[in-house]
């Protein structure tokens, strides 16, 4: 039935949207950060620098 259109859309939003919030809260919380001490950030950093040789 046409009348009933704006509800199944909104619904349909409704579902998309909740869909898309769990899977973003359940990619967010599933990623592991790898701490890092002070020392260690620094010998990385010195690592990674780039030996410009002009």
């Amino acid at each position: 039935m046409p009348q009933m259109a704006p509800i199944s859309w909104l619904i349909l939003f409704f579902v998309f949207f909740i869909t898309m919030i769990l899977f973003n809260i359940m990619n967010y919380y599933c990623f592991f950060f790898k701490n890092l001490n002070q020392n260690e950030k620094k010998n990385n950093l010195i690592n990674n620098s780039l030996n410009w040789k002009w």
